[in-house]
């Protein structure tokens, strides 16, 4: 039982801390340092326009921005804050210069601050969070249809940080919705600094890109500056305060590029060498094979592209973060692997735990990674269409041996038309298709559009369904989503529905045979006069699940919650949660601990918090008490940081939940702990140690990477796997060292 004092106590303080002080004083157009309620609407009749100077002789990619042909192209400064104070003049001043030859898109920027020791320069290592240091970062909308775009970005310590735009950053897909962080094209950037602030080069070449064939191109840009003292975001184009850099449809004009319209063809091999053993499978000794493959890229034309790929091989990826699962539904491992994320856009159609394409079903099997002899990916756009379309075979070469996998062909496409004001229409269809055996396939269809009403309003919706042989009851899904969004509001209502024998096999569902209805609403308020207290979000939400068949109430759950952003970048959220689980069945949640079926409901509490994330020592901690399915659970998590410049961080993870049930008590824990040593922002050292009782398993993952471009180069990895208890001594060790490079075949 949950001691009602304890936990509001803090909260009514906290409320009473925050009462309405008088408005600020507006002069002038100037607002009160204070005054992050009020605003000043930016000036905007149309969007602000660049122009982008042609040079013969390119500047040198030294991050010191000292060539003539600088000073000859039109700057781009009168930077606008988006936060804190939504349409005021940046904190510190920037200024961007584009130029560009037969080749690339160079583009400069000086980022002056008057306290330049107090820069903060963020981890050397690609692709690092740029939310926790100073920052500057580009959007490129190519095609100009305000919802898609290419994202470059570095901090002072001079990273490559790069993405793509989908659908204006909305949707919660297998790659991460609408940004995929993990697309690496081959750019470079260099930064410096002086006492008078920071400076960024980049250099995009334009066979990184995708745009049409133009005479002269007009594209959307945007530039965003952050300055992490102040946690402060500033635009070049102005966007409102409720959107981020990849609402594309507020990005300013780029002009005065010739874009080449010749066509490329990269390969990418790779040789591998390992050292390896399972012992869970009974190796007897270390195995020692030589792998060879490789990719290529063929530029079909500007906007489309053809990727290959030959017994493709992802060792340099990342271990998965372990999770603790308490519930009898599936997880969600996030897709790494870099041949699957990039335009992973293109194939992306559903959500919230109804993907009809998860890239992971492909090459993984029950998390033990399956042979991939090849495929071939084509992407882009062409008569005015996204195109994804992918086929990829998987398993052994020659008959497969008793207890080994036949292999199966995985065939994706995808069409879809974009129309304006952040609307479209397309169609899927995806099959896999068992190389083995006779009958052994299945095949999901869908439609999926969306409708933009206004600025605010963004309706959308898909209807599938699935083919498998043996399944002959209801196999069909379908969603409609409603979202709303304004500076002060934001607001959400689905409706969805799978049915019991709906099957993409090629996909991600977490649960079958339900029909939920969801609604979500929040307010943005931002106290006047409080320096430190930037934003409170009160919000709550509720979803319920029902069986389609029967009617009976899965789960259902009521969510109230005011998150408590913090100038420093700190957040606080007391949340209290009513929650509903019903079992139909018995339920094994852990080995020997049954949960008998019937209808479990009651509070708890979820406690959310973190100091700034961008400091020296950070912490982010949560806080779960009361009420889970026939009994109790108290549980604890959160992460400990140390990050010392750019050159190294390290970070200790516990989750531990003690549960106390009708059928019986238990503690699960898990234990990570991640350190990286970045000897430049190409060269680094980072290892990841995980202890997890649920797994019944500790791991151990060292990687060396000495990275080339596009996610090339030399990559050494050590894995190692041990049992705790019933899996008792060592279950899998291997040392793999795996060397690729980009090579250039033709360019016309």
């Amino acid at each position: 039982m949950l001691d009602g004092s304890l936990f509001f106590a803090p909260l009514l303080a906290v409320l009473l801390v925050f009462q309405p002080t008088p408005d600020p004083v507006v002069a002038g157009g100037d607002v009160t340092a204070t005054a992050s309620e009020t605003r000043i609407e930016p000036t905007r009749t149309q969007d602000p326009e660049a122009l982008a100077h042609p040079v013969i002789t390119p500047p040198v990619i030294d991050g010191i921005l000292n060539e003539a042909e600088w000073s000859q192209a039109q700057p781009l400064d009168g930077f606008v804050q988006r936060v804190p104070t939504d349409g005021a003049p940046a904190s510190e001043p920037t200024e961007v210069r584009v130029l560009y030859d037969e080749d690339a898109i160079y583009v400069g920027v000086w980022l002056w601050d008057s306290q330049p020791e107090r820069i903060s320069e963020g981890p050397a290592i690609r692709d690092s969070r740029l939310d926790d240091s100073d920052a500057v970062v580009l959007v490129f909308d190519t095609y100009h249809d305000g919802q898609n775009g290419f994202v470059f970005g570095t901090n002072p310590s001079g990273i490559e940080y790069d993405g793509q735009v989908t659908n204006e950053g909305r949707g919660g897909g297998a790659a991460g919705g609408g940004f995929n962080l993990n697309w690496d094209g081959s750019w470079d950037v260099a930064t410096s600094r002086d006492e008078h602030g920071w400076y960024a080069e980049f250099r995009i070449p334009f066979s990184t890109l995708r745009y049409a064939s133009a005479d002269e191109a007009v594209w959307g840009l945007n530039v965003m500056r952050r300055l992490r003292r102040l946690n402060e975001e500033s635009f070049w184009a102005p966007i409102s305060r409720q959107y981020s850099l990849y609402r594309v449809s507020q990005a300013g004009v780029l002009r005065g590029l010739t874009p080449p319209a010749g066509r490329q063809a990269t390969v990418s091999p790779y040789v591998l060498q390992s050292a390896q053993r399972n012992f869970a499978a009974g190796d007897l000794d270390y195995g020692y094979p030589t792998e060879f493959g490789g990719d290529a890229k063929v530029q079909l034309s500007q906007s489309l592209t053809l990727d290959l790929t030959v017994n493709t091989d992802f060792a340099q990826v990342e271990a998965d973060d372990q999770q603790v699962n308490l519930s009898r539904f599936s997880l969600f491992f996030p897709e790494k692997r870099p041949f699957f994320l990039e335009n992973s856009g293109y194939f992306q159609v559903g959500t919230g735990g109804s993907e009809l394409f998860f890239s992971r079903r492909i090459g993984i099997d029950q998390g033990q990674p399956v042979p991939i002899r090849g495929g071939g990916r084509l992407s882009g756009r062409t008569g005015g269409f996204n195109v994804g379309l992918l086929h990829i075979q998987t398993g052994l070469d020659g008959p497969a041996a008793e207890g080994e996998a036949h292999g199966d062909a995985f065939s994706v496409a995808r069409v879809a038309r974009e129309l304006p004001n952040r609307s479209q229409v397309g169609g899927f269809v995806a099959e896999r298709r068992g190389r083995g055996l006779d009958g052994d396939w299945n095949r999901t269809y869908a439609v999926d559009g969306q409708v933009g009403l206004g600025e605010s309003l963004t309706l959308s919706s898909f209807a599938a369904r699935t083919d498998t042989p043996g399944l002959e009851g209801r196999d069909h899904a379908l969603h409609v989503n409603a979202l709303y969004t304004s500076r002060a509001y934001r607001a959400m209502a689905t409706y969805r529905e799978v049915a019991g024998d709906f099957n993409p096999e090629v996909g991600f569902l977490s649960r079958r045979d339900y029909r939920t209805g969801s609604v979500f609403g929040m307010h943005y308020i931002r106290p006047e006069g409080i320096s430190w207290l930037r934003e409170i979000r009160p919000h709550f939400s509720y979803n319920t699940f029902r069986s389609l068949e029967t009617g009976f109430e899965q789960s259902a759950r009521l969510h109230l919650d005011s998150h408590f952003e913090f100038s420093s970048g700190a957040h606080f959220e007391p949340a209290f949660n009513w929650v509903r689980e019903g079992l139909v069945n018995p339920f094994e949640i852990v080995e020997g601990v049954v949960v008998e079926p019937g209808t479990y409901d009651g509070w708890e509490a979820a406690w959310r918090f973190n100091t700034d994330l961008s400091a020296p020592f950070s912490m982010q901690a949560r806080l779960d008490a009361g009420h889970f399915l026939s009994g109790n659970r108290r549980a604890v998590s959160g992460e400990v940081s140390y990050r010392h410049g750019s050159v190294a961080t390290l970070g200790l993870r516990l989750d531990h939940n003690e549960v106390e049930l009708a059928g019986g008590d238990f503690d699960v824990t898990l234990a990570a702990l991640r350190a990286g040593y970045f000897f430049t922002p190409r060269i680094s050292l980072q290892s990841l140690v995980q202890y997890a009782t649920q797994q019944d398993m500790w791991s151990a993952n060292l990687r060396f990477g000495w990275q080339q471009t596009a996610g090339t180069g030399l990559f050494i990895v050590y894995n190692d796997a041990r049992g705790i208890q019933t899996l008792d001594g060592p279950l899998y060790r291997s040392l793999i060292i795996k060397y690729s490079r980009q090579f250039e075949l033709f360019r016309g």
